[in-house]
């Protein structure tokens, strides 16, 4: 097997001519710990993989450099290389940084069907680098993005708290059906 470095962006599915074709398809098992509809392909947090000797290196790099779920991330790319025989080795990348945008539409369409609002589009709809931090929102603020409620998809929701059920979350309700919910949140 053939070094793969992936260029930024969403990591493709590998083509079945590819030799690494069978690692992948194992690895589109491994689903994210935290929400277990997706993989950790469709998340964009699995980067790479490479073979080195006998061992396989999958790269991997969290949602956020905090991200709780990494150690158990890491047995289960392990795990379910090693119940095929397989060695690997799993390495965290940070640079560059996870965004939302690398989470496919595919992805996006099962967070929804879960419950979660999947976030709005971020680096690649031009967003800006300079964040400003809000401690409180402004109601005639008509800039920020609405948040369909993943439930019934009114659009009449509101932000509870910043942080949900994980940091990369926001808790929201939702005004019409009062549904509370989680918002991916965009970075």
């Amino acid at each position: 097997m053939v070094a793969q470095d992936l260029p930024l962006g969403p990591l493709q599915a590998c083509p079945e001519s590819d030799p690494q074709h069978a690692v992948w398809n194992l690895l589109e098992t491994v689903t994210d710990p935290e929400i277990p509809v997706v993989s950790l392909r469709e998340m964009g947090i699995l980067r790479a993989v490479r073979q080195h000797e006998d061992v396989l290196e999958v790269v991997i790099t969290p949602t956020y450099s905090g991200c709780p779920a990494m150690a158990q991330m890491h047995d289960d790319v392990v795990n379910v290389l090693a119940q095929a025989g397989l060695r690997a080795r799993v390495l965290t990348q940070l640079a560059p940084a996870w965004s939302s945008d690398w989470i496919t539409p595919q992805a996006q369409e099962k967070l929804r069907r879960y419950g979660i609002a999947p976030p709005h589009a971020c680096a690649a709809a031009g967003a800006s680098q300079d964040k400003v931090l809000q401690f409180a929102r402004n109601q005639s603020q008509s800039s920020l993005p609405q948040v369909a409620c993943p439930q019934c998809e009114s659009l009449d929701t509101t932000e509870i708290s910043h942080f949900g059920s994980t940091a990369c979350k926001a808790l929201y309700r939702c005004l019409a059906c009062l549904e509370p919910f989680d918002y991916f949140k965009p970075y």
